[in-house]
C-alpha cells in the first residue's frame, strides 16, 4: 500500500508543481474560465450532431487544463468582447484562435502555440484565371474586419500591386470568414483570405469548390492569452504547453485536426510580429 501511494505521488509530483506556480485564486477554485469562439473550424466549433464544441483549440486546452490539475469552464463571447472580458477578470485565458499582436500586449501576454499564414483562395472554377498573388491586383478580395488580414491585404497591395503601377487590390471588410466564403460562393468578391490553418478542413467539406492563390502573403503566430497582471498564469500555461509538445500530445492533436503544417517546435511568449 505504502509503495502504491509513493508510486501515485511521483505521478502526481509534475501536477502539483505546475499548480503551485498558478495565481492563488485559480488554484483555490480548481477551474479556470476560458473565452472561445466557436465559429472557426477545425479550431474550434460546435459539433452539429450534438452542439459540443470541439476542435483543437477544445482539446488542448482540456490537455493543459488537465496538465495544471484544473477543469475548464468555456466561456462563449464575442470575438470583440474577449480582450475586455480578460481584462476585467470575466475569464481568465483566451484560447480561440487569437493572433498575438503587438498592439493586443498592453492587457495581455500570449503562449504562442501555433503558426498561422494569411492564405488567398477563391472559387475552384476560376483557379486558372487566379493563379497568382499578382493575379489580384484590381480584383476584390474579402477577409474578415475582425482580423489583421484586411491590413496585410493592403500593405501587400501597396507594396506589389500600386509601386508597380498596377490597380490596387480592392480590400472589402467581411462579418467573419464565413460571410466572406459567403460573398465568394456568390461573386459579390473575386478572392479571400483566411488563416491556411482552417483551409485545409474548409475545403473537405466543400470540395471542388475552393482553390488557393500562391502561397501566403504572410505569417503570424496564434497566442493562447493571459492578463498581463497575472503574469503566473501565463508561465504556468507556458510550462505546461512545453510537457505537452515533450511528451507527444500536441503533435498527435496536430495530427488529429490535420495541422501539421502549422505546428510549432518551440514554445515562445509574445513572439508575434
Amino acid at each position: 500500500m505504502i509503495r502504491k501511494m509513493l508510486l501515485a505521488a511521483v505521478a502526481l509530483a509534475p501536477f502539483a508543481a505546475m499548480a503551485a506556480e498558478l495565481p492563488a485564486s485559480i488554484r483555490a477554485k480548481g477551474t479556470m474560465v476560458v473565452a472561445n469562439v466557436p465559429n472557426y473550424p477545425p479550431m474550434e466549433m460546435k459539433d452539429p450532431a450534438t452542439g459540443k464544441l470541439v476542435g483543437f483549440d477544445i482539446d488542448l486546452g482540456e490537455a493543459i487544463a488537465k496538465r495544471l490539475g484544473l477543469t475548464i469552464q468555456w466561456q462563449e463571447t464575442s470575438f470583440d468582447q474577449m480582450i475586455a472580458s480578460l481584462r476585467t477578470g470575466r475569464v481568465d485565458v483566451i484560447l480561440s484562435g487569437m493572433s498575438d499582436k503587438p498592439d493586443r500586449r498592453g492587457v495581455a501576454d500570449f503562449v504562442d502555440y501555433l503558426r498561422s499564414g494569411s492564405q488567398v483562395f477563391t472559387q475552384a472554377r476560376r483557379a486558372g484565371e487566379l493563379n497568382t498573388l499578382e493575379s489580384l491586383c484590381g480584383r476584390s478580395v474579402g477577409a474578415s474586419r475582425r482580423t489583421n488580414f484586411v491590413v496585410v491585404l493592403k500593405e501587400w497591395s501597396d507594396a506589389n500591386c500600386v509601386a508597380k503601377g498596377k490597380p490596387a487590390i480592392n480590400v472589402i471588410g467581411t462579418e467573419g470568414s464565413a460571410d466572406a466564403r459567403t460573398q465568394l460562393r456568390q461573386g459579390r468578391i473575386d478572392a479571400a483570405m483566411q488563416g491556411g490553418e482552417t483551409l485545409p478542413y474548409i475545403m473537405a467539406q466543400e470540395p471542388n469548390t475552393y482553390a488557393l492563390v500562391g502561397e501566403p502573403m504572410g505569417y503570424t503566430l496564434m497566442g493562447i492569452a493571459t492578463n498581463k497582471e497575472q503574469p503566473a498564469m501565463q508561465a504556468a500555461i507556458a510550462e505546461a504547453l512545453k510537457a505537452l509538445v515533450a511528451d507527444g500530445t500536441y503533435a498527435a492533436l496536430l495530427k488529429k485536426w490535420s495541422l501539421d503544417a502549422s505546428g510549432i517546435t518551440e514554445v515562445t511568449v509574445n513572439a508575434g510580429e
